[in-house]
């Protein structure tokens, strides 16, 4: 299945606790089927210091958020829209926003 949702991708929230919330995309997993986004689903851990010169506390962590509660955001109109795909002339295949069907880079 081709990723809808990448690396580096502005996404919205679209349910959940961080509902509305906007955010760069840090890293996919695809095997579970979750995202890492910045500033979305903020978890406090505390941690242990694991060597000499190591500060241990209470640090802040983004959590993963199921790939079905995020969507892309368009980049003309800057709302939120599904992303479906279109080959292009040269061969290409890429992801387009379905509200505007503009081209989405990256």
């Amino acid at each position: 299945m081709a990723a809808r949702i990448k690396k580096g991708d502005q996404v919205v929230v679209i349910t959940g606790s961080s509902k509305g919330t906007q955010g760069e995309v840090l890293s996919v997993r695809p095997d579970d089927g979750k995202a890492v986004v910045r500033g979305v689903a903020v978890a406090k851990r505390h941690t242990r210091p694991n060597r000499a010169g190591e500060q241990g506390g209470i640090i802040e962590k983004e959590m993963p958020v199921h790939l079905s509660n995020l969507k892309l955001v368009d980049p003309k109109s800057g709302k939120p829209t599904r992303v479906g795909f279109r080959v292009l002339e040269d061969g290409r295949k890429v992801r387009v926003a379905k509200a505007t069907g503009e081209v989405i880079e990256g």
